[in-house]
């Protein structure tokens, strides 16, 4: 890209996010991020430490709004019967100003705890929610 514009950047005040289909209102906050795994590579004549990427791992986060027992719903029956709840995440981001949207799917999402309960009197509440994936696919990139 050789130049931008200040508007063109993405303000993730419009972020949207699904599990599983369901539309999730109540996101403030979304991160998937893929790991890369690497092993050292001895090179001879060079002192430098090299390393080959022998694969990845997906991990990330999400935020909500309190407003629901959504999660629990989701996930507390799995676990008192020692299933694995796995699920698919669509995370879009587009702004009216930017050159265009990012849609990515997460596959094999397994979150890595579920909060029973957490609240502070005078406290907006929330929840934050760790995840893995194993598989993502870009639905759509922002390209000039």
């Amino acid at each position: 890209m050789d130049g931008m514009k200040a508007q063109q950047v993405m303000n993730g005040t419009e972020g949207e996010l699904w599990i599983d289909g369901d539309y999730m209102a109540q996101v403030t906050e979304f991160k998937a991020v893929a790991n890369l795994k690497t092993v050292p590579v001895n090179i001879v004549k060079t002192r430098a430490d090299h390393f080959k990427v022998v694969g990845w791992e997906g991990k990330g986060s999400l935020k909500m709004n309190h407003v629901s027992s959504y999660m629990i719903d989701k996930m507390a029956d799995n676990i008192k019967n020692g299933k694995q709840t796995v699920c698919t995440i669509i995370s879009k981001l587009s702004d009216p100003d930017a050159i265009g949207n990012e849609r990515v799917v997460v596959k094999d999402a397994t979150f890595d705890s579920l909060t029973l309960a957490d609240w502070t009197a005078k406290k907006i509440g929330e929840e934050s929610y760790n995840f893995t994936f194993t598989d993502f696919d870009m639905l759509d990139t922002a390209d000039e």
